[in-house]
């Protein structure tokens, strides 16, 4: 406990508004932060100007680690899906963290392995996956991540666009806005203005697989259920 408040004494507090650029990609990398509220997503810039999602962070994980990695410069831009708080420390602390609190660095690179096997599954995904499949991962993946309880069903629980999910699975607008209109029939989700409701998180895995395996198959069934539960 004296450790954590030995870490946490040198840390400075940021509140930011959903929206807020907290790094742009090639910008130099001079802090490391720990997200404490609300989410956090990683883009990546097209040759066309256009951004694409490539990962959402949550609470309780670091992020802008390049000093860690051996990066000069933040490979993404993170943007504040929401309203967030933060802690941030100067790279110069980083090793003597890593070399006064073993679990400390242990801990983030667990968080950057986790990262990177999304990172394959999605790219699995892409190459091998149906739209309807891809996007029914996406919406699994989230809920798995960040959904919460709510009266019907489990709320995605940060701002979420039909574009943004047409970026994160590879198509377009228009198939997105088809597919998740024709969930909405069947009572699968329900959509508003930026925000997703999973109505029956089962039958979204099975759509997901598209076989007939068991939901327990799909690799976040544990955060899924824990996320339903």
């Amino acid at each position: 406990m004296q450790q954590l408040r030995d870490v946490m004494a040198l840390a400075e507090p940021r509140r930011l508004l959903g929206g807020t650029v907290i790094f742009d990609e090639g910008q130099p990398v001079r802090r490391f932060s720990l997200l404490m509220t609300g989410d956090i997503r990683f883009v990546r810039l097209t040759a066309e100007g256009d951004q694409i999602i490539v990962l959402h962070i949550q609470v309780g994980q670091m992020f802008g680690i390049g000093v860690a990695l051996g990066q000069i410069t933040h490979q993404t831009t993170a943007i504040a899906a929401n309203d967030c708080l933060l802690l941030s420390w100067p790279n110069a602390l980083w090793s003597v963290f890593c070399a006064a609190y073993p679990a400390f660095a242990a801990a983030t690179f667990r968080a950057v392995g986790a990262r990177a096997d999304e990172m394959s599954n999605r790219i699995v995904e892409l190459s091998t996956k149906l739209v309807e499949q891809r996007i029914a991962c996406a919406l699994l993946r989230m809920i798995g991540q960040s959904g919460r309880k709510v009266g019907g069903g489990v709320e995605i629980g940060f701002p979420l666009t039909r574009g943004n999910i047409a970026d994160m699975t590879g198509t377009t607008l228009h198939t997105v806005s088809r597919v998740l209109s024709s969930w909405e029939r069947l009572r699968l989700i329900e959509s508003t203005r930026c925000h997703i409701v999973v109505i029956d998180p089962h039958r979204l895995v099975m759509i997901s697989l598209a076989t007939g395996r068991s939901p327990t198959d799909h690799p976040g069934f544990a955060e899924i259920a824990a996320a339903i539960h």
